[in-house]
């Protein structure tokens, strides 16, 4: 099963203070609902040149942020009553990865695009056939300060009889302004996780693991 979503950050100005000229952080959509204006395709044209939006055909003039999966949120596990059993699991994910790449040249701002691998289960007290899990997206300085972070619902629906799923998500759009030419992809960290409480973060913390495997597996 393959998802596609795209960050959208626009709402949030933060400012990256990485040099003596700040610059907001915010990540644009690319492709989606509302057509591309003649007027937008010309500015596009202007900033990009013979840029294609495919990261992978366009060396990046610098590292790349570093991208990775906060440990407290990589997995989600939800039991009834609260009680960790098999016998009372009702909904697991795990985020199995992240690969990513990046672009930019000269001043421009970087542009980032992931993919992010989930494995998703259905247990024994699930109620129902679908689940919308919650995840989220964050642009920080490195070791420091969050600069955006975004919110993602994930719907899934298992078929009947199935315990587990996996799917893949494409993000793409993901733009870090730059304040010039000395800061890079070094400066930043794109960090992703699941939406869990704290109950579940502490589980993730104790280094506990709980997941249905396929029978393929299972042989």
């Amino acid at each position: 099963m393959i998802s596609s979503s795209r960050l959208f950050l626009s709402g949030l100005c933060l400012a990256v203070a990485l040099s003596a000229a700040s610059t907001p952080v915010l990540a644009q959509s690319r492709g989606g609902g509302d057509e591309e204006t003649a007027e937008d395709k010309a500015k596009k044209e202007d900033e990009w040149g013979e840029r294609t939006l495919s990261l992978k055909k366009l060396k990046a003039e610098g590292p790349c942020p570093y991208v990775k999966v906060l440990y407290d949120a990589a997995r989600y596990h939800e039991f009834k009553d609260n009680r960790e059993a098999t016998s009372a699991a009702m909904w697991t994910g795990e985020i199995n990865g992240v690969t990513s790449d990046c672009a930019y040249k000269g001043s421009d701002p970087i542009e980032v695009a992931m993919d992010i691998g989930f494995s998703l289960g259905r247990g024994p007290q699930a109620d129902g056939q679908t689940k919308t899990y919650r995840y989220w997206v964050a642009v920080t300085e490195k070791d420091a300060t969050v600069l955006a972070k975004q919110w993602f619902d994930l719907p899934v629906t298992f078929a009947p009889g199935q315990q587990r799923t996996d799917v893949n998500t494409r993000l793409d759009g993901i733009v870090i302004p730059r304040a010039d030419v000395s800061v890079s992809g070094s400066n930043f960290e794109v960090l992703v996780g699941f939406e869990v409480t704290p109950q579940m973060a502490a589980f993730n913390r104790d280094g506990k693991h709980f997941r249905y495997v396929s029978g393929a597996e299972q042989q």
